[in-house]
């Protein structure tokens, strides 16, 4: 299960920093918000052609921006290992690359192209060092990651495809646990109406419909369903929740409003299933309607499904010998905060995911940071995992 010597040995020095380095810049320098990933995509297909592996374009139902598909095989029956990343950004203003003391910093350097680097680093440190003597690496680069702009549905269509390996490292910025339990995530947003048109407060007909009270109901109501959904909890991933970011309603002070909207979060444990999460969240909203006489539309996105890994399974096992001896111990078990494409892999193709990256900060700001050496520990943690899980005992 662990590297032999010679071959960790061999991976270590096939790390080139500089290289690595360069990869990330390049990429973080093409802006690339979600939606509009096609010229990142293109920038790293010409890097990983011009280092000689042979590229595939897939578009997945988006064929602006095509995906960046590498598969490298031993030629020996064996397992295979995918390093998957998401190449898109939110919607903030671009920052350039620029590196700061021991960080590079830029749009994307955090979440997550500096990890996308690092992982196509560990690509070719296994290929320069002749390590691998069983199965293949498959590595996918993709757009249409970050919600509200995207949903995943890239990937998913991918996965549906069968662009798939037996487990996945994602090179998220997730790098003080191992998650092995996370929650579901979706988006809602819901709209409340009356009929009439908006007026002065004081000249609203008798028994018109108050949408801001049919508004702080909801409230009211989400309310109740957050404390029932806090049991029973998760060991590991906690408790399923449903969250409002945000209430609008009218336009000036004394205007007798017409409409009024809500936005926020629905999240869910591991064994729920999300169909019954979004009849649950319809079948409450429609119990508010007929109560407030108003009239109710909603939206309800689906970001990711739940997600588990068992830690006993090989990639744990492997990774945990492999990030032991870079790092001197196994990393501890613990919650994935938040929803990635691990989540996807677990729920449409029942594969074991990993997710873990380097040391950074500020995702989804424009303070973004990524730590360089890390980056290098990264790269070098994906090649051992590779050697050693793809080969059959």
């Amino acid at each position: 299960m662990s590297v032999i010597p010679d071959i960790a040995e061999r991976l270590r020095k096939a790390v080139n920093r500089d290289r690595l380095l360069d990869i990330a810049q390049r990429l973080i320098a093409v802006p690339s918000w979600t939606g509009d990933g096609g010229a990142v995509a293109d920038c790293l297909a010409e890097i990983l052609s011009a280092d000689g592996f042979r590229v595939e374009r897939i578009a997945a139902g988006h064929p602006t921006a095509p995906a960046v598909v590498v598969r490298y095989a031993s030629g020996k029956p064996g397992r295979t290992l995918q390093f998957n990343g998401h190449l898109d950004t939110v919607h903030l203003p671009f920052v350039p690359p620029r590196i700061e003391g021991d960080r590079l910093t830029g749009s994307g350097s955090s979440d997550m192209k500096g990890g996308t680097a690092a992982a196509v680093e560990a690509l070719r440190a296994v290929r320069d060092a002749g390590a691998l003597s069983a199965g293949s690496i498959l590595f996918t680069a993709h757009d249409l990651h970050e919600a509200p702009w995207g949903y995943g549905q890239q990937l998913d269509r991918m996965i549906q495809d069968g662009i798939v390996g037996d487990a996945v490292l994602l090179p998220e910025p997730l790098c003080d646990r191992l998650p092995v339990a996370g929650r579901g995530a979706a988006t809602w947003k819901v709209t409340i109406r009356r009929d009439g048109p908006p007026v002065h407060e004081v000249m609203r007909p008798a028994n018109e419909p108050n949408v801001l009270a049919a508004g702080a109901e909801l409230v009211q109501r989400l309310g109740h369903l957050d404390k029932k959904l806090a049991q029973p909890m998760d060991p590991v991933a906690g408790a399923a929740s449903v969250f409002i970011g945000q209430f609008h309603c009218g336009e000036i002070y004394n205007q007798y409003a017409q409409d009024c909207w809500l936005e926020g979060t629905r999240r869910w444990l591991p064994g729920t299933r999300r169909e019954e999460v979004e009849a649950g969240f319809r079948e409450l909203l429609a119990e508010l309607e007929w109560a407030t006489n108003t009239t109710v539309a909603s939206e309800f996105h689906i970001i990711r499904d739940a997600f588990a890994l068992d830690p006993k399974s090989r990639v744990v096992e492997v990774f945990q010998v492999a990030y032991a001896a870079i790092s001197g111990q196994p990393l501890p078990l613990g919650p994935k905060p938040f929803v990635d494409d691990g989540n996807s892999f677990c729920a449409l193709a029942g594969v074991p995911a990993i997710t873990h990256g380097p040391r950074a900060g500020g995702q989804h700001t424009v303070n973004e940071w990524v730590e360089i050496e890390d980056l290098v520990r990264v790269a070098e943690l994906y090649a051992r995992i590779a050697v050693a899980y793809c080969e059959i005992d």
